[in-house]
């Protein structure tokens, strides 16, 4: 679950993750440190081959998931990741989709 205070507001960010992303337990991965963080959002296969990520929640909680993103799970060959701010949702949990 997400929490907001007045010293950690909530921040979003959209990530593109490109490589070999699919197949390899990315998206539960992600699930399960995000939820260890408290960062809310969803990560989900795109037919392009990519996997998408929206994080949101403490800035060092969701920069953390996204440097996590970078490498990915053992299997995985992350190649190239994007990541543009966006405005928080109100997550308030993660999921894989």
């Amino acid at each position: 679950m997400v929490s907001e205070s007045a010293s950690e507001p909530t921040i979003a960010r959209l990530a593109l993750i490109s490589g070999r992303v699919q197949g390899v337990w990315f998206r539960d991965s992600l699930r399960r440190l995000a939820e260890s963080l408290g960062v809310a959002g969803w990560a989900r296969n795109r037919p392009d081959g990519r996997l998408e990520l929206w994080a949101e929640g403490a800035a060092d909680a969701v920069a953390k998931l996204l440097d996590y993103a970078r490498e990915g799970p053992p299997r995985a060959a992350v190649e190239r990741v994007d990541v543009e701010p966006a405005s928080p949702a109100g997550h308030r949990c993660f999921e894989v989709l």
